[in-house]
């Protein structure tokens, strides 16, 4: 049995907004959250003999992966393509059976896991998907209603009158 030293995702996950993290260089890359424009690279893969693969299905879920926004940090490295595809098969292995074994559902977790199709896939890879920035709507003839401060509990408890 292995002893000692770091493992992943054992203890908490490190916190990226944190000060430590600031010391430590930690910062999350933000991937496009309309997910990634450019094209789908040629098939990694050889092509399957076996009956129970669908081509078809492989090079679908290929292209749909391939809109994802963690396809901007694929594209990028090029030696995850392999992985992505191998990810892209056991799925339509999975999808294609219905009687598929839990072995194969646990590993499709996993590989979702390693390409960051996940939350926690994410924060390995550290990549955050961006916000999207909500524009207000140009009606100026609607009243929009007064925000709530956010501001410190202590101060939001002094300002209430009488509060002694």
């Amino acid at each position: 049995m292995t002893r000692g030293g770091a493992r992943n995702r054992s203890g908490p996950a490190p916190d990226p907004n944190s000060g430590r993290s600031d010391r430590r260089g930690l910062s999350l890359s933000a991937l496009p959250n309309e997910g990634y424009r450019g094209e789908a690279p040629e098939w990694p893969l050889s092509a399957m003999t076996a009956e129970d693969v669908d081509t078809s299905a492989e090079l679908d879920i290929w292209r749909a992966a391939w809109t994802t926004p963690q396809a901007a940090a694929w594209a990028i490295e090029s030696w995850r393509w392999p992985i992505v595809a191998e990810y892209c098969r056991l799925k339509a292995v999975v999808e294609s059976n219905p009687a598929a074994s839990a072995a194969l559902v646990a590993q499709l977790h996993r590989y979702r896991d390693q390409i960051g199709l996940t939350p926690a896939g994410l924060k390995e890879n550290g990549w955050a998907i961006a916000q999207s920035e909500i524009l207000p709507a140009d009606d100026s003839d609607t009243e929009r209603p007064e925000s709530k401060s956010t501001g410190r509990a202590r101060d939001r408890l002094r300002s209430v009158s009488g509060g002694g």
